[in-house]
């Protein structure tokens, strides 16, 4: 029913309009505190990217935090990564996460950078904590943050916004009536759009989400997707259809699809109930991390990795001298 209402296919945002009203006051207000210094912005002793979004939902953001640390890793920068943890409950904050930091701790997107880069990642509801714990545990060159585009208590450098190519902004009201956390005005302002499916308009950067080989959560043994099948798909992730879609345009032979919300706790029992003739069940990367220590033989996830247009190597150039 959401996704209708966000979509604008459905007329009962009018319903949710003066809740949206509020909402779009509030953050603007917040937003105008710190423009006019009402309010002062923390900021870091070494340069601060923000990759964020307009919209509630999977817009493929954390993809693109990982593309991003891996290519300036691969120019020598020491890049460490700071989250709010959503979906985690950590006995303290900042917690900078180790090897043995779970997701109930830290939320399964930041166990994921981490794991997928071995970047260091801190969390924290108050990012400059985080920025702070990292920067005293290591020397860094550059922080990213994943999400936090609104959280303006941090001064950035550079402000990158991910947008669904296909969705885009749906009926382009501010939450709950629509899917805004601020209008697509504020484009405008950001030093990339980047533009995961679809297509990419003038000034934009396209980017695509290209899956690897399925991966075995309990072995680690990995073959093509295709090889599974049939195969009981599920993903707990912003936006699931695109996962399910994804599964479907290589060739895997889905014969059900089961969505959870964003951040979803798992447990053995439940998700060996979507398997009861041993079916091959197939999840995205941000699932099996948080499925891993309960995992059984049949349970398998599929890797993405963002690839992005040549358009980007100016962003990524301009990230780099302002490290140097």
């Amino acid at each position: 029913m959401i996704e209708r209402i966000w979509s604008g296919r459905s007329p009962l945002y009018v319903l949710l309009l003066p809740f949206s009203l509020l909402y779009g006051l509030i953050a603007t207000l917040i937003r105008l505190s710190y423009r006019f210094g009402l309010r002062r912005a923390w900021r870091a002793p070494v340069p601060v990217v923000v990759v964020g979004n307009l919209t509630a939902g999977g817009n493929g953001k954390t993809p693109m935090v990982i593309w991003l640390v891996e290519q300036l890793q691969r120019q020598g920068l020491r890049v460490g990564v700071v989250s709010r943890g959503y979906g985690g409950k950590a006995a303290h904050y900042p917690l900078v996460l180790s090897p043995e930091t779970t997701t109930q701790e830290a939320g399964d997107e930041p166990v994921l950078i981490a794991q997928r880069t071995g970047a260091p990642v801190a969390v924290s509801p108050v990012r400059s904590e985080a920025v702070s714990a990292l920067l005293s545990a290591a020397p860094l060159d550059l922080i990213i943050t994943d999400d936090g585009l609104q959280h303006y208590a941090l001064a950035r450098d550079i402000e990158i916004v991910v947008v669904d190519g296909v969705r885009r902004f749906g009926n382009g009201w501010w939450l709950p009536a629509g899917p805004m956390r601020e209008r697509a005005g504020r484009l405008r302002q950001v030093d990339a759009v980047i533009v995961n499916g679809g297509e990419a308009g003038k000034g934009e950067i396209a980017m695509g989400l290209q899956p690897g080989a399925a991966v075995n959560l309990k072995t680690g043994a990995s073959m093509p997707a295709p090889a599974l099948s049939p195969v009981v798909a599920m993903a707990g992730i912003g936006h699931p259809p695109r996962f399910f879609a994804t599964l479907r345009q290589h060739a895997v032979d889905v014969i059900r699809t089961v969505p959870f919300a964003d951040h979803q706790a798992y447990s053995a029992a439940a998700l060996t109930a979507l398997t009861p003739n041993n079916e091959t069940l197939l999840m995205t990367e941000k699932d099996a991390v948080k499925c891993r220590a309960f995992a059984h033989d049949n349970w398998w996830y599929l890797p993405v990795d963002a690839h992005l247009s040549a358009s980007a190597e100016p962003l990524l150039q301009k990230i780099i001298a302002l490290c140097r």
